[in-house]
């Protein structure tokens, strides 16, 4: 199925780019998301019109982003959890955890923006994640995890 992105998606395109993806995907996710419509000459032509007022929404969601971006970056977040005595956890740490951590210290961030690229945490010590806010604005995080006895 071709479709028209209206604002940027990762490794697929940017803003009024129009592509080929599977029908489902475009179905079920771009088209009900809001990330893209189905490429008609009516919805083409409908994008031209409303092409400035979506660049200015991309640049102010990029501002936000960068500003946010520039409050997490090296931002240092603890977590207790129970720990054997070789460190490790009886359980993990997982997205909601990070989430609710995050929200605890003031920002509140969505849990499909947290990035942790080896899965749930399951040691005790210090562990970098990714927060990705925006499709090009990926800030690092680090999750320190004390284990109590």
């Amino acid at each position: 199925m071709q479709i028209i992105l209206l604002e940027k998606v990762g490794k697929l395109g940017s803003l009024g780019d129009v592509v080929k993806v599977k029908d489902g995907y475009a179905r079920n996710y771009l088209i009900p998301k809001g990330f893209a419509k189905r490429a008609t000459a009516a919805n083409k032509a409908e994008f031209e019109t409303r092409r400035a007022d979506l660049e200015r929404a991309q640049a102010e969601k990029m501002a936000a982003a960068q500003e946010l971006g520039t409050k997490l970056d090296g931002l240092m977040i603890q977590i207790t959890r129970k720990a054997s005595m070789d460190g490790r956890l009886f359980g993990s740490v997982s997205i909601n955890d990070v989430a609710d951590a995050l929200a605890a210290q003031g920002f509140e961030i969505e849990r499909s923006a947290i990035r942790m690229p080896d899965g749930h945490l399951k040691q005790v010590g210090d562990t970098k994640i990714d927060i990705a806010l925006h499709a090009d604005v990926v800030v690092p995080v680090t999750v320190s995890v004390l284990g109590e006895q």
